[in-house]
């Protein structure tokens, strides 16, 4: 027996309450991707915008001149008068013609929803491996390994829906966005991302039997005949 494996366990499951951390942190906030229209005058205000899953800001920026290279609103992280408004398709009555306009909301809905199974993923592996730590358990390490797979996978597959989408709205005619960046939101799920599928990988090797060093041990290991 592998007297160091439940140390393993132990670390590796604190790698993978870091990129849990992070995945709830890239979910319910708002700053996946931050867009800004072209500025053509200065010493007046303009509005830019950020994002996330659910909902949409913008702000009012008092912009003065800017550099020769700086053509955007912003940053985003100027003082100014700021909004926040679910997407209509999650809160009827609500407003964000912005959004609705210049992309399409099946965009936003899919990366909801997945990001939301990779929630569910991450809890469900989190509770596997807290049942693992009684005695006669480790059984729970490999179907929570798979979980914590599974949650990276999503994840990174809303990043990608989530990229699809700001790439639409930049080059869609009718929008007025014309700068856009990807902001800590996007960094973070990035990041749940690895953290998740590297560890959830580890957790699966660590959980697996040992193979046998010598030939003879499988012998050994064998029950008698009666």
């Amino acid at each position: 027996m592998d007297e160091s494996k439940p140390l393993k366990v132990r670390l590796t499951f604190s790698v993978i309450l870091v990129g849990v951390s992070l995945l709830f942190a890239a979910v319910v906030t708002d700053h996946w991707a931050v867009l800004s229209p072209k500025v053509e005058e200065y010493n007046a205000t303009c509005e830019a915008a950020h994002f996330g899953l659910w909902r949409l800001c913008t702000k009012r920026i008092f912009m003065q001149e800017q550099g020769p290279k700086e053509k955007g609103c912003g940053p985003i992280s100027l003082p100014g008068e700021h909004n926040c408004s679910y997407f209509k398709h999650f809160t009827p009555g609500q407003s964000s013609e912005i959004f609705e306009v210049t992309t399409q909301k099946e965009y936003s809905i899919s990366a909801a929803a997945i990001a939301i199974f990779s929630v569910g993923f991450a809890i469900i592996g989190t509770i596997c491996v807290l049942l693992s730590f009684r005695k006669k358990r480790d059984y729970l390490l490999k179907p929570a390994s798979m979980f914590y797979t599974f949650a990276g996978l999503c994840i990174i597959i809303s990043v990608e829906v989530m990229r699809q989408s700001v790439k639409r709205m930049i080059d869609s005619e009718e929008t007025v966005w014309m700068e856009y960046s990807y902001s800590w939101s996007f960094a973070c799920a990035c990041a749940s991302f690895v953290l998740l599928f590297i560890c959830g990988i580890t957790l699966l090797l660590i959980a697996l039997p040992r193979f046998p060093q010598n030939p003879w041990e499988t012998c050994m290991d064998a029950e008698p005949e009666h």
